[in-house]
């Protein structure tokens, strides 16, 4: 494998981890107050839009990451804008 191609892939996957520690605080606290609503709906939005053009492309390393981190990032943006009860309910769900 070339240089460049482990070079990529590492991105990709340091990239993609990036948002796990983020879902987990949330899924640990339940607390969203701090997040920004904007950040979030340009990020998953962005995300959605790189899956798009790397599958267009057939870029599967693209379309895999991307995916990821649009599943990441849209938990994140959905548990920002779920009411307390709901995202109490999701976050127990998960713990289990």
């Amino acid at each position: 494998m070339k240089y460049v191609q482990i070079l990529g892939y590492l991105a990709a996957f340091v990239s993609t981890a990036s948002f796990t520690p983020q879902a987990w605080k949330i899924i640990r606290s339940r607390e969203t107050k701090d997040i920004s609503l904007g950040m979030y709906l340009l990020t998953v939005f962005g995300f959605a839009l790189w899956l798009v053009f790397g599958a267009l492309l057939g870029q599967w390393p693209l379309v895999l990451s991307n995916g990821v981190c649009l599943v990441l990032s849209g938990f994140i943006l959905v548990m920002k804008l779920l009411p307390r009860s709901k995202k109490n309910a999701v976050a127990e769900a998960i713990e289990r």
